[in-house]
């Protein structure tokens, strides 16, 4: 009997949302459960995503929670926390910087082996000081977007897609701080990555 296809998803707060580490199986209550309620028995999923991550956090645990999970199907979203630390602890990552990392996560073995789904991170400003993030991000978002490319990877290009709902719901509705999505957020971010896969 041939095992279900495994779905390791590696992140930031967005990913991880809420999940019990002690546990493996957990999933927390965002976007990855609902891709793995959507796609049953046919996948097992693997969350190691973990909150107030960036680029270089990602990297330092890769062997751990990433080569060690051995992935068929590898979703890389991170970004957001490059941006936002530039603003609350004067502690930037430049889009140099950030290229370079996750071109690293890319050469891994891992990496190399799995079918690679990148997303496109996203803010959603629902304060004026966070029209201020969007141009760091942009960089940050043309890097994921290049990369997907060269790599041949699904993109989901997830902040064009969130600013586009928030025209019409509202960018509260869907990121009630501008970055953590609610549950109407994190059901769009689940159609998005299911877009992405069901198109490869």
């Amino acid at each position: 009997m041939t095992r279900p296809a495994r779905l390791v998803f590696v992140g930031d707060s967005i990913t991880d949302a809420g999940r019990d580490r002690s546990h493996a199986a957990s999933l927390g209550h965002g976007y990855v459960h609902l891709i793995a309620e959507a796609l049953g028995d046919e996948v097992h999923v693997v969350n190691v995503g973990v909150g107030g991550d960036r680029a270089v956090d990602l990297e330092r645990r890769w062997n751990e929670d990433v080569e060690a999970a051995e992935p068929d199907v590898l979703t890389v979203y991170v970004g957001v926390n490059d941006t936002w630390r530039r603003f609350d602890r004067d502690d930037p990552t430049s889009a140099e910087d950030f290229e370079a990392t996750v071109r690293r996560l890319l050469a891994s073995d891992a990496a190399r082996r799995a079918r690679l789904i990148l997303v496109e991170p996203f803010v959603l400003p629902v304060r004026d000081d966070q029209e201020g993030w969007l141009d760091d991000l942009a960089a940050k978002r043309e890097v994921i977007a290049r990369l997907a490319e060269e790599h041949d990877a699904s993109f989901v290009p997830l902040h064009r897609l969130l600013t586009e709902a928030a025209r019409t719901v509202g960018a509260a509705a869907l990121a009630p701080d501008g970055v953590h999505p609610s549950a109407e957020g994190a059901r769009r971010i689940a159609d998005a990555w299911l877009d992405a896969w069901r198109r490869a």
